[in-house]
């Protein structure tokens, strides 16, 4: 699983249409550079592929007043918002212990329904409990790592962290139960991308090649 190709659609889907440097801004703006890889080589390699793949429309924009070579603005297509959706909805419930695809989920979840959300979470609690389960038939955490030498501490760490992951999801579930957030057919959505003109404070500065395409 790879979370490059939901955050950029998310991105995309948000502005309407976008061109390659908004959709990187956005993904700094998120801290995705440093969660995900979200690198700009990555971002435009994406934006490109998925236009071949009919999930993009590219749109030639002509070159400013100021001179420049024209930009591309992308928009997502009806192909393109099923495989967003359908990214949101196995990020969601998918445990297979990477954390970038999950936090992308997280970032687009109000995209759904408040209903569907808290099914595909506790799908997701369901999936942690049977991996947990799987895994406890080869090592039983109470008598501790040492059962396996060193490398119990490996097993360790991952019930640890199932464990953990079902506690936060649980949490999150009853949140959202509780009236947390506003979800697709609530009202207006929140926004998370920047304006055309408005300032990234969490930019890194870093100029790529495609910056201005």
């Amino acid at each position: 699983m790879s979370a490059i190709r939901l955050l950029v659609l998310g991105a995309v889907r948000q502005h309407g249409r976008a061109h390659g440097y908004q959709v990187r801004n956005d993904l700094e703006y998120w801290g995705a550079h440093e969660w995900s890889n979200a690198k700009p080589g990555s971002i435009y390699h994406a934006l490109k592929q998925m236009a071949k793949q009919g999930l993009l429309h590219a749109h030639e924009i002509a070159p400013s007043t100021a001179g420049g070579p024209p930009r591309t603005e992308y928009e997502i297509t009806e192909k393109g918002t099923e495989e967003y959706l359908g990214l949101v909805r196995q990020y969601l419930t998918s445990y297979d212990q990477r954390p970038d695809v999950l936090t992308a989920a997280l970032g687009f979840m109000v995209d759904l329904d408040r209903e569907e959300v808290l099914a595909l979470l506790e799908e997701r609690v369901r999936s942690i409990e049977g991996w947990r389960k799987a895994v406890t038939e080869y090592y039983t955490p109470e008598e501790g790592p040492g059962q396996l030498g060193h490398i119990g501490e490996i097993m360790n760490f991952w019930v640890h962290s199932a464990d953990t992951g079902a506690e936060w999801t649980r949490g999150l579930i009853e949140r959202i139960r509780g009236g947390a957030y506003t979800f697709s057919g609530e009202g207006d959505p929140f926004v998370a991308v920047l304006a055309e003109d408005q300032e990234n404070p969490y930019a890194t500065g870093d100029r790529h090649p495609e910056d201005d395409r």
